[in-house]
């Protein structure tokens, strides 16, 4: 199986703060893998030093090409694709000139099959105003589909959704990935995470303390622990 990204003992410091301390990731091809944590671990501050918006120590790698040194701009031309929390839009663009600013030199057909893979072709002509908070979240997934990226990385993705559309995100996630797609998941959403990843990486005041499939995962005494009093009951149900 081909390695997409691997980040080997990569470290970020803010100051006298310690915000990723030797973390190690990789994502295979096609796979879905979930980055979990407790507020504060460090998930958004990897996804920004392997995107490069934050300097970092350690190796970074896509598809075996180091990206020491890239802009954030270059590190996506060559494959890295993100969201952001916000879900920033241009709202006085239509949802299809959305995706066109992003796809390379206004690829029309990057920016149907972005439309296409997240089922939003019906809402192309529409602006983002006229979109449920779900709708957003999901232009925004098909606007970085749309740079034809080799990894997708996700930055909470189903904040603010309800149950229904945060299950129907995950629905749509999970086809993705089955199609080939291969994407690093962030999101406060355990059941989410649980249900629909292949393998999961657990952060901690920036450090690794777990790493494996879901069930492994939510069964380790680490994690558990780490979730205590917040999403400790949702990492120890079955997947439903």
């Amino acid at each position: 199986m081909t390695t997409v990204l691997r980040a080997n003992e990569v470290s970020v410091r803010f100051g006298g703060v310690h915000a990723l301390a030797g973390v190690d990731l990789e994502v295979e091809e096609g796979q879905l893998v979930g980055l979990i944590g407790p507020n504060g671990a460090g998930k958004t501050t990897f996804v920004d030093a392997v995107t490069g918006f934050v300097s970092y120590t350690g190796r970074v790698e896509l598809d075996g090409r180091e990206l020491a040194g890239l802009s954030p701009h270059a590190r996506a031309r060559a494959g890295l694709s993100r969201t952001w929390q916000s879900t920033d839009l241009f709202d006085d663009l239509s949802v299809r000139e959305n995706l066109a600013v992003a796809a390379t030199r206004g690829d029309t057909a990057a920016v149907e099959e972005g439309l296409g893979m997240v089922e939003l072709g019906w809402a192309a002509e529409l602006m983002p105003g006229d979109l449920s908070q779900g709708q957003r979240k999901l232009v925004g997934v098909a606007r970085a589909i749309a740079m034809r990226p080799r990894l997708l990385c996700l930055d909470e993705p189903a904040a603010g959704l309800d149950t229904s559309e945060s299950e129907e995100l995950g629905r749509r996630l999970r086809r993705l990935a089955d199609g080939g797609a291969s994407m690093l998941l962030i999101d406060h959403d355990m059941g989410l995470v649980l249900s629909i990843c292949d393998q999961i990486f657990v952060l901690e005041f920036g450090k690794l303390i777990a790493a494996g499939p879901p069930d492994t995962v939510r069964r380790d005494p680490d994690v558990v622990t780490a979730y205590l009093g917040g999403a400790a009951s949702e990492l120890t149900q079955d997947d439903k």
